[in-house]
């Protein structure tokens, strides 16, 4: 990675200010930003061109270096290929419900011939945690990721756990322009090491697709393209735009709202990229466009610099090629979708984040630079974004259900086209790829599957009640062509990080800290915080609650203005324990909280010292609430969930373990999500490092 990184001229950089933690530029997952850095597009290629030619010419030595140190196996000592699908969050109960109903044929194959099994998830039951683990094969305190977010000792703000992205140290000004005299600093944060990259190191070649916490792209033997946690071009993770000529009625959470003005049947407006970071004025890069109404109300014309734009109202526009001009030559390259609306009585268009354009790339977002390139010239541009589903928007009813499928399904046909292209390309390795549809449409859609669920009271409960069921065929038929594919000596891993459950009810547990005097407000802010902890009293706040599952104590020496000793940290997690255990919504009876788990007694490692003190394990149909997420707290301490975000995985994850299907008979019963990287290692008889905490689930004859 270091040598890559050398390899680039990078002249911009916006850093991830607070602005983009605020609700106004929220990620999907109410995360923070990470920040932006804009390449030269003409230096990055130049370098990589040289490091392409470099490569061909050192790969005679290098074979037999490898040959030599006997980390080459022979073809016939160890399976061919190991192809890994990861459907993010299917849920093992629905699966096994639809094969019992002969709905998913495919898998129900696998079941009968191989494997099909719970897989254990990790503490807590979040994306980036268990799929860190799931690349590495060890616990969170040997990784580091523990959520989306982690907290900031010194501030009390969250930051994006999974990458770091930092401003050169030094820079110069001529002109109107600043120039960085050095490069920035983008540094990923998962620790150890994936197992790809073990295995490139004894000559095996992997694939590795959109698997989550690969950003910024780690170099190895292989091809890899990276996923959750790549910003769009902006710098945040995942800030759509809304332009409206309706008068304003709230504020838009997780995106961007502009007001609008129609005159003679015309719009004009901006599209806004990232902070032109060359300016002395600190000013944001635009791209001036105009809207076109037609005359009988069909759709408009849009018209940017340099392309006319016919838009169709309901209709997505194919991903459009937008460029921004720092300065001078200088270009920074984005795709994106428009949605026009309505144009009466109000004119209503929707953008799609602006994703970073796989064939120019202002970021590494694969490894090497060229792989993006690569699949953009074979198959077309493609969403680069982590987060690319446009939940938010759903969520904020600016797009329709049927707007938020047709953009899954979009993306998800992209992935699959990479991934059958991977798969026809590896002979000898592994070819992996996770696909992040089965999330999202679960998070969006399990409203239809809850006969009383708040987000759908008094709306029609038929349209979209199969939804779910039909994403599930849709991946038996992804698998069905895999099983086509698949050669005697091939293994195959269908896999999930955890399950779903229903979010009927929210928690704020900062709330439920104030109302029995573990958090406290200061004097004059009456009962309400701020976003983001705002009127905290830290001299009198003994615990608090950020991100989606961690409880912190605020400890003396560790946070900035720490209260607790290290003397009381035992009892006060005890006491913690023993009241949150079994919490019971007042309002429903039912039981919120299953489980607190105390992280000094599930996690072991180098950095459990980053690791929330406790984790909650929320019961069936709750986790944290909006607000409670965001940092406010007031007096409400449980209410209903009427956002269309409405199944979730953010619970005890007892309750949602994941799922496993496989070709072949497992070896191990109960197996964890920390069992596939020694897994892979084993079928390709590389000894399994002492310090994974997983088994391998196979054997490794053939």
């Amino acid at each position: 990675m270091n040598k890559i990184r050398l390899s680039r001229t990078i002249w911009g950089l916006a850093l991830g200010s607070l602005a983009l933690i605020y609700p106004d530029v929220a990620a999907a997952y109410v995360g923070p930003g990470a920040g932006f850095a804009f390449v030269s597009t003409f230096f990055v290629f130049l370098a990589t061109f040289f490091l392409v030619i470099l490569t061909l010419l050192l790969w005679p030595l290098r074979f037999i270096y490898r040959l030599v140190t006997g980390k080459l196996r022979s073809a016939t000592e160890t399976i061919d290929r190991l192809i890994i699908i990861g459907f993010d969050g299917m849920e093992p109960t629905l699966a096994d419900k639809w094969m019992k109903e002969d709905k998913l044929p495919n898998l129900a194959k696998l079941a009968a011939d191989g494997t099909f099994s719970t897989l254990r998830t990790t503490y807590p039951a979040i994306s980036p945690v268990a799929w860190s683990t799931f690349s590495t094969g060890v616990n969170p305190g040997k990784h580091n990721i523990y959520d989306f977010l982690s907290r900031n000792v010194k501030t009390y703000l969250p930051d994006l756990s999974s990458a770091h992205i930092g401003s050169s140290a030094r820079t110069i000004t001529i002109g109107p322009y600043q120039i960085p005299l050095g490069k920035p600093e983008i540094r990923l944060m998962r620790k150890s090491k994936p197992f790809w990259i073990i295995l490139g190191e004894h000559g095996f070649f992997s694939h590795i697709l959109r698997v989550p916490i690969t950003f910024p792209p780690e170099k190895f033997n292989g091809l890899s393209l990276s996923a959750m946690c790549v910003p769009d071009l902006v710098g945040s993770q995942g800030s759509f735009t809304y332009y409206t000529s309706e008068p304003a009625s709230k504020r838009h959470t997780g995106g961007v709202r502009i007001s609008i003005e129609l005159k003679d049947n015309v719009v004009n407006a901006n599209l806004f990229g990232p902070e032109n970071t060359l300016s002395t004025k600190e000013d944001r890069m635009v791209i001036p466009f105009s809207l076109q109404i037609k005359p009988d109300g069909s759709g408009a014309d849009l018209q940017l610099p340099d392309e006319k734009i016919p838009l169709q109202i309901g209709k997505y526009t194919d991903w459009i090629n937008v460029t921004f001009k720092p300065a001078l030559w200088f270009k920074v390259h984005g795709i994106c979708r428009f949605l026009l609306k309505e144009v009466t009585p109000h004119v209503k268009l929707y953008v799609t984040p602006i994703n970073i354009d796989p064939e120019k790339p202002a970021l590494p977002i694969s490894n090497p630079l060229i792989y993006s390139v690569y699949l953009a010239k074979m198959l077309g541009p493609y969403a680069t974004l982590g987060l690319a589903e446009d939940t938010w928007a759903l969520n904020e009813r600016i797009i329709a259900d049927e707007d938020f499928l047709e953009q899954c399904y979009k993306y998800h046909h992209e992935r699959e086209e990479m991934f059958m292209n991977a798969l026809d390309r590896t002979q000898k390795g592994v070819c992996a790829c996770v696909f992040d549809t089965t999330d999202r449409i679960q998070h969006m859609f399990f409203r239809y599957m809850e006969p009383d669920h708040p987000a759908l009271r008094g709306q029609d409960r038929e349209r979209f009640k199969d939804e779910i069921e039909d994403l599930y065929k849709k991946c038996d038929q992804l698998v069905g062509k895999v099983l086509d594919k698949l050669g005697p000596n091939d293994v195959l891993i269908i896999m999930s990080d955890h399950g779903f459950k229903p979010f009927s009810r929210g928690i704020n547990l900062n709330s439920w800290l104030k109302k029995n005097g573990y958090l406290a407000l200061k004097n004059g802010a009456k009962d309400t915080s701020g976003e983001w902890f705002e009127n905290v009293d830290w001299s009198k706040t003994k615990a608090y609650n950020l991100g989606l599952g961690g409880l912190y104590l605020n400890i003396k020496g560790r946070e900035a203005q720490g209260i607790v000793s290290t003397a009381d940290v035992s009892a006060l997690k005890t006491e913690l324990i023993s009241k949150l255990n079994g919490l019971t919504d007042p309002e429903k009876g039912k039981v919120s909280i299953t489980k607190v788990y105390d992280t000094a007694q599930i996690y072991h490692g180098p950095y459990v010292h980053n690791a929330p003190d406790l984790i909650i394990g929320y019961g069936d149909g709750y986790r944290a609430s909006w607000d409670g997420v965001t940092g406010i707290i007031d007096d409400t301490i449980f209410e209903d969930n009427t956002r269309a975000w409405s199944g979730d995985h953010c619970v005890d994850p007892n309750n949602v373990p994941g799922v496993i299907f496989c070709n072949r008979a497992l070896k191990q019963e109960n197996p964890s999500i920390a069992d596939i990287a020694p897994t892979a290692l084993s079928l390709y008889k590389i000894d399994i490092p002492a310090y994974m905490d997983g088994k391998p689930l196979l054997d490794s004859d053939k």
